[in-house]
């Protein structure tokens, strides 16, 4: 047992701290909320667990240096964390993440409330009481700010009651449950924690296997940290953890899985790190001034270049010469556009990896040719994609970058004059959605080309018909705008003439690159791209407002118009506005998509595969207040809203079990169903069905089936509590009506 302040004071001497293993805060400012109120009202909020092991042996986060026994937090590190920083007004030694999630928390004496400051509500109320500033300050401030105010006066003695008790929370005593032993090792204790850890952030397999490495070279996490953040900022790449292992992986062992890395000492883990961060910068070099593929937003295909980092592994870190390493971009290029790392990204990567061991770059082509029919070309469907999240754009982009694209207004070579270009939309957007175009017809990619931000600004919102014919000829076609008067209704017709040219370009290219022929000093310099200044989008500012809403209640950054395939087959499922591919929060609950315009995406597959799928702005934002509420204790939990069990008791669970069970068992998936859930929560949902005057659509596909007992109605009377007796009695009449006899919750009758 130990009081919360002796455990901060802990923190502060450097003798509880974070195993290496650990990934970083993730908590949000509700749950920073939920946690204060929960202490505050004396609720319980769990016991802590702790390692106790000699850190000389140990890979830890927060240590000074000094060894000996210290106590490594395994479970509770969300809390911890946030009541140091809390307490403490700055993060602990061993913090990685976002510390504004717990700066600014506010208590209301008067409704006993926590919230986070806002000016306009806060500002100037002695009501609104900064924590923080409580316990580094002590209550003196306060208590003569609440006595000299008219506000607070009268209910001065109450108030600092509650001062008090909000204080007193360092008194609070927690339950601390240490592992002892010499026999537990590292394997051990990762087990442990993926096991207590059920409510948190689960390690990968990738973690699982750097926990080892770690405990034994204790720099390898923070070595590949500080080389992500390093190429995030001076390349403006991003790259995952577990896809910088993939690549050590794959140079120590020439394997996919991470299972590998079990054979592997800390020694021969430094070295094979140190040749990756050397072939990866080689092959980024490459890939930007040959490919022209300088930034994150264009650099498909990052699963490929593990592949060709261990073919530089066999040749000691370079190719044999400029044609094979031509070869190889030219092989990168065609797997990224195909796909090929988009499903099973291991099992792609073990096939390749065993290629290129046996075969090299060569064998590589070899391969990904006899997957094409012999044909290793861009076909005009390759351009057929929508927004910037596309497998097309990256290819636009490349094909102008490398095939000698010339601005449309001066006839100069992009970037010769500027290091800055624009995307231009040929046809306006707005033009085009006023006559009914879809958004994947408006968002085409065939329907951008880069130019200088002077010619962007000159031509934007033009109609094509005017402008286009007093451009320079040669100009429009080293943009591969086809000849034509084309006006807005001969849109989709532009757009297939100029696949056709794109797609003539990029393999005139692809065919020069592979053939060697390309000279060797032709390398192209990084540029910047921005969009261009169209007229003002409502749904993106929809979109862009809900983000930042979302990333200041301390949610995870999306991914903007971003292409979703199968991961099974690598089939595009959507471009979503935006997705959070590891959650809204990093590593908890399930990838979240924004998809709003669901007719032009495979929800029902989306959801198949784990994807929570929102299609308003305003259901999303729905979601994740009801999520607010119930980390912040201002609504009583009730299984959350993210299926991730079914079988808690609940009614959201049962809701979701039947939902899963006709799925499974019918190939019957009630999209519609599972979207009212997500936008107006489980209980209304199922109010609004059973206040409709008919069945719903999925009743009667129920009916049909014979499965009444999977329908909405029958879900109802298992939770009688939550309805009122008119609901209840349509649900029982609807179920009698299509021949259930004794419905749940009703007497059987006589006779």
């Amino acid at each position: 047992m130990a009081k919360l302040s002796a455990i901060l004071d802990q923190i502060d001497g450097g003798t509880m701290l974070l195993p290496e293993f650990q990934r970083g805060y993730v908590w949000n400012r509700d749950q920073v909320r939920g946690l204060m109120r929960s202490l505050y009202k004396g609720y319980p909020v769990g016991a802590l667990l702790v390692w106790e092991t000699d850190t000389a042996g140990q890979a830890v986060r927060g240590s000074s240096g000094v060894s000996g026994t210290r106590s490594l937090l395994l479970d509770g590190q969300q809390r911890v964390t946030t009541l140091y920083g809390v307490v403490r007004g700055r993060p602990p030694a061993f913090f990685e993440g976002d510390p504004e999630a717990f700066r600014g928390l506010r208590f209301n004496v008067e409704t006993e409330a926590f919230e986070f400051y806002g000016p306009v509500k806060m500002k100037d109320d002695p009501r609104w009481i900064d924590v923080t500033a409580l316990f580094l300050d002590g209550t003196g401030p306060v208590y003569s700010a609440l006595a000299a105010h008219p506000d607070t006066q009268p209910r001065f003695a109450e108030y600092v009651d509650r001062v008090q008790l909000l204080r007193n929370v360092l008194e609070r005593v927690f339950h601390v449950e240490a592992i002892t032993g010499t026999d537990k090792t590292v394997d051990v204790v990762v087990d442990i924690f993926n096991r207590v850890n059920s409510g948190g952030t689960k390690l990968s397999k990738g973690d699982l296997a750097l926990a080892r490495i770690c405990s034994e070279w204790a720099d390898a996490r923070p070595t590949m940290r500080r080389n992500l953040d390093r190429w995030a900022a001076d390349r403006d790449l991003r790259f995952a953890p577990d896809w910088l292992l993939r690549t050590v992986n794959a140079v120590a062992t020439g394997r996919a899985p991470f299972s590998a890395l079990e054979n592997v000492t800390a020694a021969e883990f430094s070295d094979a790190l140190m040749k990756s961060l050397h072939n990866i910068d080689h092959l980024l070099d490459l890939v930007s001034s040959r490919l022209g593929l300088d930034h994150d937003r264009v650099l498909f295909g990052k699963y490929a270049l593990p592949v060709l980092a261990r073919a530089l592994h066999a040749r000691g870190g370079r190719f044999t010469d400029a044609a094979e390493a031509d070869r190889a971009l030219c092989w990168f290029v065609h797997a990224a556009v195909r796909g090929r790392f988009t499903g099973s990204t291991e099992t792609m990567l073990a096939k390749d990896l065993e290629t290129v061991d046996r075969e090299g770059v060569d064998g590589l082509v070899a391969a990904l040719r006899r997957t094409r029919k012999g044909r290793l070309t861009i076909d005009p469907q390759d351009f057929e994609g929508a927004g910037r999240g596309s497998r097309s754009y990256p290819l636009l982009y490349l094909v102008s970058r490398a095939a000698g694209a010339r601005d449309l207004v001066t006839g100069r070579a992009l970037g010769q004059d500027t290091g800055a270009i624009e995307v231009h939309e040929i046809f306006p957007r707005a033009a085009l959605a006023t006559l009914g175009y879809s958004r994947a017809e408006v968002n085409s990619v065939a329907n951008y080309a880069f130019v200088t931000p002077s010619s962007a600004t000159a031509l934007s919102g033009r109609e094509p018909g005017e402008y286009l014919p007093t451009l320079d000829a040669d100009a429009r076609a080293a943009q591969w705008i086809p000849d034509g008067p084309w006006r807005l209704d001969s849109y989709p017709k532009f757009l297939a003439a100029r696949r056709k040219l794109l797609a003539a370009a990029a393999n005139d290219f692809l065919g020069d690159l592979m053939a060697g022929v390309l000279p060797a000093e032709r390398l192209l310099a990084p540029v910047a791209v921005t969009a261009e200044a169209a007229e003002p989008d409502p749904r993106a500012a929809e979109v862009a407002a809900l983000v930042a809403e979302l990333e200041a209640l301390g949610f995870a950054t999306p991914s903007l118009d971003e292409e979703i395939t199968d991961a099974e087959t690598g089939r595009v499922l959507a471009v979503a506005e935006a997705f959070w591919a590891g959650g809204l929060q990093v590593g908890q609950g399930k990838p979240v998509v924004l998809e709003l315009d669901p007719e032009e995406a495979d929800i029902p597959r989306l959801t198949e595969l784990g994807c929570e799928v929102f299609t308003s702005v305003d259901a999303l934002r729905g979601y994740v207040r009801r999520l607010g509420e119930v980390a912040s204790g201002e609504r009583e939990a009730t299984g959350g809203f993210a299926e991730q069990s079914l079988a808690d008791g609940t009614l959201e669970s049962a809701l979701f079990r039947s939902i899963e069970l006709c799925r499974v068992e019918l190939g019957y998936n009630p999209v519609g169903l599972r979207r009212m859930i997500h936008d107006l929560g489980a209980l209304d949902a199922v109010r609004r069905i059973l206040n409709a005057p008919t069945p719903s659509d999925g009743f009667r596909r129920l009916w049909d089936e014979q499965r009444l007992d999977l329908a909405v109605e029958a879900v109802a009377l298992e939770f009688a509590g939550s309805f009122t007796p008119g609901e209840l009695a349509t649900a029982r009449q609807r179920l009698r009506d299509a021949g259930v006899v004794n419905p749940t919750g009703e007497a059987p009758t006589n006779g």
